[in-house]
């Protein structure tokens, strides 16, 4: 019996289970967790702080920090890297060309 997956990368197994997306968004979510902590700690921001200079509860604030919430919005993690002196930045890379239909006039 052959394993169709050890000449392959883990990006393939992942796509072919349907999961590609969710794994990546999931890891997303935990780096910037994990980066917006740190620069509290580096900062020494408490959790009631940064709460207070995003205007938002601290039970809001841990599920931001939660690195297994999903469910946290763009706009609020950008409020959250502002909140600590960063800035969110998002890039678009297409794998391979898409053709794309012009909009109709």
């Amino acid at each position: 019996m052959t394993n169709k997956y050890i000449s392959g990368d883990f990006d393939d197994f992942l796509r072919e289970e349907g999961i590609l997306e969710e794994v990546e968004a999931a890891a997303i979510k935990k780096v910037l967790a994990f980066k917006i902590a740190n620069l509290m700690e580096k900062q020494k921001i408490s959790k009631t702080e940064m709460a207070n200079r995003m205007n938002t509860s601290r039970a809001a604030l841990n599920r931001i920090l939660d690195p297994d919430n999903n469910s946290i919005t763009l706009a609020t993690m950008d409020k959250a890297a502002k909140s600590v002196g960063a800035h969110l930045r998002l890039s678009l890379d297409i794998d391979e060309p898409v053709a794309v239909d012009a909009p109709d006039k």
